[in-house]
């Protein structure tokens, strides 16, 4: 599939911003299920930007407004061309127990997935849920559906019910919020459960495009956010627990972290005695041929 995507996201003033620095991760990474036709960020006003690469391998455009200011907006624009990734099955044959102790021997390079955030807390509430959904003995693909499947049923899309500082035990007692309350969960029992995992920030189709259920898919508004895990063989797999569903070709990663602080598309501060007001719109549309 080919998609054309525009991303953008305004910050407007009540009063005159001094002085604004941001950060975007809005580079979506080469792979082999998506490849970038064409991709260009643009700022306006037009800033110089410098570039580097974090830890998490995200491409971070960098710049700054250090003149008084009203409105600044960040234009992501790109086409992507995506295949339906193949699982591997053998590797998800593997029980949690096997693979847990196969990754011993690589722990330094994953120690990040398996570490507590300030978002993504392990133990409590995911105790239970690691020792129902990903017992030792389970297979891999058995424990990931299942555990998939039972952050879909248990918690209710329902957006603006929190926010990027909402903390994820109200999450739990509350069982309802947006796509990046669905993958702070799943981490948080992953994790729990000594399974390396990461959160993917990126772009979803909905529309019109269903699911294999038959239902439309959640989560375009903004951007959306799912869950990747390691599996023997050392292959990240992703599944989107918003949807109840292995991540496919209406997928687009974008960036990638220990959770959404990390993978958050822009984000920085600025200087002014007003309120900031943000506006984020995504448009993904779907091209013949």
């Amino acid at each position: 599939m080919r998609f054309e995507i525009t991303h953008t996201t305004d910050y407007r003033y009540s009063g005159s911003a001094i002085e604004a620095y941001l950060e975007a991760r809005l580079t979506p990474p080469e792979t082999s299920t998506q490849r970038v036709v064409s991709h260009r960020i643009e700022i306006v006003p037009d800033l110089p930007t410098t570039h580097y690469t974090d830890t998490f391998g995200n491409p971070v455009a960098f710049f700054s407004h250090t003149l008084r200011h009203d409105y600044l907006a960040i234009r992501n624009r790109l086409v992507v061309e995506t295949t339906l990734p193949r699982l591997p099955e053998a590797a998800l044959e593997v029980p949690v127990a096997e693979a847990r102790q196969l990754f011993s021997s690589v722990l330094l390079d994953y120690f990040d997935y398996l570490q507590p955030t300030v978002s993504v807390p392990v133990g409590g509430l995911a105790a239970p849920w690691a020792h129902q959904y990903l017992g030792p003995g389970v297979p891999l693909r058995e424990a990931l559906e299942g555990l998939n499947g039972a952050v879909y049923r248990a918690f209710e899309y329902r957006p603006g019910t929190t926010d990027n500082h909402t903390p994820l035990l109200d999450v739990w007692k509350a069982r309802r919020g947006v796509c990046q309350d669905f993958a702070h969960i799943m981490l948080s029992v992953l994790r729990t459960a000594g399974l390396p995992a990461r959160y993917v920030c990126g772009y979803i189709e909905t529309d019109p495009p269903r699911s294999p259920n038959g239902r439309r898919l959640v989560g375009a508004v903004a951007t959306h956010a799912w869950v990747e895990v390691l599996v023997p063989g050392l292959q990240w797999v992703a599944l989107d627990p918003t949807n109840n569903q292995w991540c496919a070709e209406q997928h687009v990663a974008v960036s990638f972290g220990r959770d959404s602080r990390d993978a958050a598309p822009v984000r920085g501060t600025f200087k002014g005695t007003g309120r900031q007001t943000l506006k984020i719109k995504v448009n993904m549309k779907r091209l013949k041929g």
